[in-house]
């Protein structure tokens, strides 16, 4: 099975002024020459890892990342009181997504994206299909609201009750029948009493669900307090907007992508976001391959899914 290339440090980066007050940090590794490839995260609010440079052979592609609005280093950060949110959008993303590729003098380039970070390629390839070369997507979530609602109104507490207790703990009774909108009050408070647990709560309850066996270490990442308050934040922004999309929009406009070479993985038993993401995905994608791996969840460094997406961005470096 194919796993991570070595480790690389990035031979550029920086700061790019997309406008609305929001600087993105951006960085680029591997062959300045080579492919060139950008990797967008998950969350929406997750940020990059010095992981996600690895899933790429360093020797073929030009690897560039980036953190999305309002996380990682990008400034400002969602952890400040004062943070607004207002101009954090898909629809501003998609377009700090082109000012990069401009800024970086790239005609054309693949897309990966996991999690938010599919949803967030989807809507980037259907908008700019003549920019992709190709589009490796995993964890597939498109925002709709039986996906919103599987995961945040009570649908996976069936599987894990114990951990669903703990994101139920900071939401008062009376609040329940609609949590995303009762923690979109909780984050907003600014009180760090009310904010800083409801953050965490909101954090810790996704961490623990990503694996098909639950990670501590991962659990305790996304527990940390600025981190877990700029990911619940903007989460549960984009959640409460409904992604600024309109009903089935990403699997409706999936004709659009019927030219760009595609593979989707997905974990068979992923609790975050549902297997059935992906087949009604490559049901209105059908030109593109289909992955449902038989013992993984929704981590993209489980070693399932990890072997299918380095196999799909070896493949695509040899063509």
């Amino acid at each position: 099975m194919r796993s991570f290339y070595p480790e690389i440090e990035p031979y550029a980066s920086g700061m790019l002024d997309v406008g609305d007050g929001q600087s993105l940090y951006w960085e680029e590794s591997g062959n300045p020459d080579g492919k060139p490839v950008v990797f967008l995260h998950g969350g929406p609010g997750g940020g990059t890892t010095p992981q996600h440079r690895r899933l790429f052979d360093p020797e073929h592609y030009r690897i560039v990342l980036f953190d999305q609005r309002g996380c990682g280093k990008s400034l400002p950060h969602a952890s400040d009181p004062d943070a607004d949110l207002s101009a954090n959008t898909t629809w501003n993303l998609v377009a700090d997504i082109e000012r990069l590729r401009e800024a970086r003098g790239i005609e054309r380039w693949q897309v990966l994206g996991g999690s938010w970070g599919s949803a967030l390629g989807l809507a980037y390839a259907e908008t700019h299909p003549d920019r992709v070369t190709e589009l490796i997507l995993r964890g597939i979530f498109t925002l709709r609201r039986s996906e919103l609602d599987w995961f945040y109104e009570g649908g996976a507490a069936a599987i894990l009750p114990d951990r669903w207790e703990g994101f139920l703990a900071p939401v008062p009774e009376a609040e329940r029948r609609n949590l995303i909108a009762a923690y979109h009050r909780l984050l907003n408070d600014p009180d760090p009493a009310v904010h800083g647990p409801a953050a965490v709560a909101w954090s810790t309850w996704e961490a623990s669900a990503i694996t098909l066996i639950p990670r501590d270490d991962l659990i305790a990442t996304f527990a940390e307090p600025s981190y877990a308050l700029a990911f619940a934040r903007i989460e549960n922004h984009y959640f409460v907007n409904r992604g600024w999309l309109e009903p089935e929009q990403l699997i409706r406009d999936a004709s659009k992508l019927r030219d760009i070479p595609g593979v989707i993985v997905h974990g068979r038993y992923d609790l975050c976001t549902p297997a059935y993401n992906a087949w009604d995905l490559h049901q209105a994608w059908p030109e593109a391959e289909l992955h449902l791996i038989a013992d993984a969840g929704h981590a993209y460094d489980e070693p399932g899914i990890l072997d299918a997406l380095v196999t799909a961005t070896d493949t695509f470096a040899a063509r």
